[in-house]
């Protein structure tokens, strides 16, 4: 027998809702084929069995959110047929109850004077269970929401969505129960008194602690000209970690400008050409990642993470890039190895991983661990951007945007000129307890150079 338990689903990932089990009781199931799908706040996932076997049992049914650790199915030893689906157990026979045995006599004393009968305590009515709400078939509903609002009796037009599009979040639901007195299980709950600000417990509640306090609080509107937004799961976990990264680094910032003709040059030789055979778009990431993958061969301590007072110089490089969900919130995913891929295959790679971040199809293993990675916010037009390093690492570079502008060039008589060149900056934050200023300069300056003088068309 093995227990199969909830993965970790991400550095931040703390529990999960299973959506979906693929086998059934007594179901064969082999090593790696995919046994459930879960659900969290970063990643939808189909998770593969460990082990071969039989599946024996199933703790957790579908729509039920666990911690991560916890037991949800066992697998048996394969017999080489389905083993059959556990019995139930039996309910045990009613023990009789035993006699009552008689009470030794009271010794007499003198009667009390009669007093009138006390009145009944009075019984406590009831909590009417909530009515099963009626959910519009029509309705873009998850089945962990549908669950939640049909069991709580909550009408879904008093639901405002935060998800993309206007979705219906689980997130939605927990926030307008939390928010209207209502417990966990559907049960209405006591109104809680107001605590003045100034109340010592509320003094006493530590920062870390206070902050899923966020998600109890209400989508109102106050007066005609404001509304309060509780922030999502995912903000606050992104808010937490970014915060911890500030209070942990040092952070410092350094920044070039690129001149991208030399890009420009073997680019729009081929675009047409890459994106008909590749299906995408050839942007100038690929080119930077590539930049940035060979500076780091030169300057390894960008390539590293910081554990306590040591400095952990990585072989390899598993290169993060951040990807944008629709506002939502952030996901970086990781190319792996990225040291032994040549230009088109890290092309092809983040376009991968980008395409399955945003519709929430990356497996855990592919947005967890990396080296050093990329924030692209040049795609939406920034001009100078001064990202929070992703801890445990040392650097994160951003790309801005690549617009065309005078510069100065040499001519072939050894003159200059002015001429109009696609130009961008790389900004770098990065940890001054890895290194100092000189180091990173330097590191900038090797990415710019590569980017300007290496033949692109050969990686082509």
């Amino acid at each position: 027998m093995a227990d199969i338990t909830l993965p970790q689903l991400g550095e931040t990932v703390t529990e999960g809702t299973i959506t979906r089990w693929f086998k059934n009781i007594g179901d064969t199931v082999n090593a790696d084929e995919p046994l459930f799908e879960v659900s969290t706040d970063k990643v939808d996932t189909e998770v593969p069995s460990p082990i071969a076997g039989t599946l024996t049992e199933i703790r957790v049914p579908v729509g039920e959110t666990v911690p991560v650790g916890t037991v949800i199915a066992v697998v048996g030893a394969s017999s080489g047929a389905p083993a059959p689906a556990p019995k139930p157990t039996a309910t045990p026979a009613p023990v009789a109850a035993p006699k009552p045995v008689a009470a030794p006599a009271p010794v007499a004393a003198p009667a009390p004077a009669p007093k009138p009968a006390a009145a009944p305590a009075p019984v406590a009515a009831p909590v009417a269970a909530p009515a099963r709400a009626s959910v519009s078939s029509n309705l873009l509903l998850s089945p962990v929401v549908r669950r939640l609002v049909n069991d709580h009796g909550i009408d879904v037009a008093v639901l405002v969505g935060t998800g993309p599009g206007g979705r219906i979040t689980r997130e939605d639901v927990l926030d307008y129960i939390d928010a209207h007195g209502l417990t966990r299980g559907g049960v209405a709950a006591a109104v809680p008194v107001a605590v003045p600000v100034a109340a010592p417990v509320a003094a006493a509640v530590p920062v870390a602690a206070a902050v899923p306090v966020a998600a109890a609080v209400p989508r109102v509107v106050v007066g005609a000209r404001d509304e309060a937004i509780p922030l999502s799961k995912i903000r606050r976990l992104t808010g937490s970690h970014m915060l911890a990264s500030k209070n942990v680094a040092p952070h410092a910032f350094s920044v070039v400008a690129v001149d991208y003709a030399n890009v420009d040059v073997a680019r729009n030789a081929v675009k047409d050409a890459f994106k008909s055979a590749e299906g995408f778009t050839l942007t100038y990431l690929p080119f930077i990642s590539r930049a940035i993958i060979d500076a780091l061969a030169e300057y390894p301590h960008l390539n590293a993470s910081l554990d306590g007072d040591t400095l952990v110089v990585h072989k390899y490089i598993d290169l993060g890039i951040a990807v944008d969900l629709d506002y939502q919130g952030l996901l970086v995913p990781v190319v792996r190895g990225a040291e032994g891929k040549r230009l088109r295959a890290i092309a092809r790679e983040i376009f991968d991983l980008a395409s399955r971040a945003r519709s929430r199809k990356l497996s855990p293993d592919e947005i967890s661990g990396g080296t050093f990675t990329i924030s692209n916010n040049g795609s939406a037009g920034s001009v100078l951007t001064m990202a929070i390093i992703n801890q445990p690492q040392v650097a994160i570079m951003s790309t801005d945007a690549i617009v065309r502008k005078p510069v100065v060039v040499g001519l072939p008589d050894g003159s200059e000129s002015i001429a109009i060149h696609p130009v961008g900056n790389l900004a770098m934050s990065w940890d001054h307890r890895a290194f100092d200023g000189a180091y990173a300069a330097n590191f900038l300056a090797k990415v710019k150079q590569i980017l300007e003088t290496q033949d692109w068309s050969a990686e082509l």
